[in-house]
């Protein structure tokens, strides 16, 4: 009754930061253990509704702060099961930006080139799509045919989805039961449970103390499959080395929570945070006007179906502009009922209920959903942790309220006027939409790509990581989930947020035999290629074999 289980690597979460890093040490001989909060669920599991208890309940966490919610994945996969498979590679002048402390806010080590070789083994290891117009869906055209109308560009966007085996049914967020979106499931995770990782489901990590061999002891409770606010148990495990993936609305708590046991944690842990610049605006489209300036057709239907994001327009990543002023817009499409929920209506007195709401909700097939990813100020704080998880559980399944605070500041407002401009200009010009940006004024800002709660950099007084991922004055700890990518993209950030794990797992590997692992770098991709290997050969030498 009182023993400990005991591995050699501990991670927490099973998303792009926790997968990549199970699969190279269990590949290199490790033992492995993954802490999942939320379900493991099939591709015959991922429900088409908005049910209690079906898969978009189950799978998503929508933790509710002050002045900014995080809507993130909560099961096996994470982020990858729930997201809209963008994948593009951040712009050069994203590793260059200084933001409002006005020093480099990325460590000096990193930067677009110095980063491309991870983004290669990541391209060969998750199968990424560059679609073309035949692979692009109506709104997708829409969009890109309102850029040209305006004198703008539009451009497909890469992505990880099989377009043979998609079936345009939008419900992508729900989870893929066609196998279609390349999530975790397909890769990382399977090729790390083939070299012996073991993957354990709704078990919820509170904490991190020290064990009693000098590693760390990792506290969690066990979550009732259909109430989460229902624990069943408790237990720890011992590990030699613990890597933090839970995501950026979590990972600062389980470490706030530890400091208890730990000691102080440094300054950022819990700062700094960045909800990527998100923000929506939502075109209610003049069907008239489509057909006359556009040449298109309204087809309602049409609107049913989807991929996700497929075209953005990325005219203002120019890296001669001021920061806070490039931003991309990205066409994205929500099934009716979370569309309906997020927008409403434009007039001096916007309102998420009421008559203006309802007339609204009655054109909902008639709308486009731009979404905008700006430069913001890193402006999150996360107060002190609830008393258990990230959140306090207000609902069975999904509903949570946590402890982050969010004022923007005048650097992002600005930021974020500027790119509601712009989609005002391309959308309502020659009268083809009305175009509704997302006000702050009710319910705050929201996310679904949370950043830099506990980012990597070269400062320790701004900066809670050292450049591997290491936490500061706690050997041993890494973190390389969203947390850790310092500050925003202004592009989807899974493809950056996998980069930089790939990056992270030399030197884990280094902190996990200086504990007395026995483990080897160099495992090829998780099917077997190995030119992403041979690529980043040269960067890792010392642990060559």
């Amino acid at each position: 009754m009182n023993s400990v289980e005991r591995t050699d690597v501990l991670v927490v979460g099973t998303g792009f930061g926790g997968a990549i890093i199970a699969y190279h040490l269990a590949a290199g001989g490790a033992r492995v253990v993954m802490l999942e909060r939320g379900p493991w669920l099939t591709a015959d599991e991922y429900d088409h509704d908005f049910k209690l208890g079906s898969s978009y309940t189950r799978i998503f966490d929508f933790t509710v702060g002050d002045g900014m919610s995080v809507l993130g994945g909560n099961c096996v996969g994470g982020g990858s099961v729930v997201y809209f498979a963008a994948m593009p590679r951040a712009p050069r002048f994203v590793f260059e930006r200084r933001g409002s402390v006005n020093r480099r806010m990325w460590p000096s080590s990193i930067d677009r080139d110095t980063l491309d070789p991870w983004y290669d083994r990541v391209a060969e290891s998750i199968a990424i799509t560059r679609q073309g117009w035949e692979d692009v869906s109506y709104s997708g055209g829409l969009w890109a045919a309102a850029c040209r109308h305006a004198g703008r560009t539009a451009n497909p966007v890469p992505a990880a989805v099989d377009t043979a085996a998609c079936t345009n049914c939008n419900w992508m967020m729900a989870g893929c039961r066609f196998d279609a979106k390349q999530s975790l499931l397909l890769n990382y995770l399977p090729a790390a449970l083939a070299h012996g990782a073991r993957i354990r489901p709704l078990h919820e990590v509170q904490s991190i103390a020290k064990s009693p061999d000098g590693g760390y002891r990792v506290h969690y409770q066990l979550v009732d499959a259909e109430d989460y606010r229902i624990t069943a148990g408790e237990g720890s495990i011992d590990a030699k080395v613990v890597v933090l993936a839970a995501g950026a609305a979590a990972t600062p708590v389980i470490l706030q929570r530890s400091a208890a046991a730990l000691g102080p944690m440094p300054h950022a842990v819990g700062r700094y945070f960045s909800g990527n610049g998100e923000r929506l605006n939502t075109a209610v489209l003049n069907e008239e006007r489509v057909r006359e300036v556009l040449g298109l057709e309204l087809d309602p239907a049409a609107f049913q179906i989807g991929k996700g994001p497929t075209v953005a327009n990325w005219d203002r990543l120019d890296g001669s502009l001021p920061e806070y002023t490039r931003f991309s817009l990205e066409q994205l499409y929500f099934p009716p009922g979370l569309g309906t929920i997020l927008a409403m209506p434009g007039g001096p007195d916007p309102r998420w209920f009421g008559l203006g709401k309802k007339e609204m909700l009655s054109h909902w097939q008639k709308w486009l959903i731009i979404f905008q990813m700006i430069e913001d100020d890193n402006e999150g704080v996360f107060g002190p942790p609830p008393a258990r998880g990230n959140a306090d559980r207000l609902s069975q399944q999904m509903l949570g309220l946590g402890t982050l605070s969010y004022k923007p500041t005048l650097n992002t407002q600005a930021a974020w006027a500027m790119a509601d401009a712009e989609c005002k200009d391309i959308l309502e010009r020659d009268g083809l939409a009305t175009v509704t940006p997302w006000t702050n004024d009710l319910v705050g800002a929201y996310t679904v790509h949370p950043l830099a709660s506990c980012r990597i950099g070269d400062d320790p007084r701004t900066s809670a990581l050292d450049d591997r991922h290491e936490l500061r004055g706690h050997p041993g700890i890494f973190v390389t989930d969203g947390s850790a990518v310092p500050a925003a993209l202004t592009v989807n950030p899974a493809m950056t947020i996998s980069a930089l794990a790939e990056r992270a797992v030399p030197a884990i590997v280094r902190a996990a035999r200086e504990r007395g692992v026995e483990v080897a770098y160099g495992a090829p991709a998780p099917d077997g290629s190995t030119s992403g290997r041979r690529g980043t050969a040269p960067l890792v030498p010392a642990l060559g074999g």
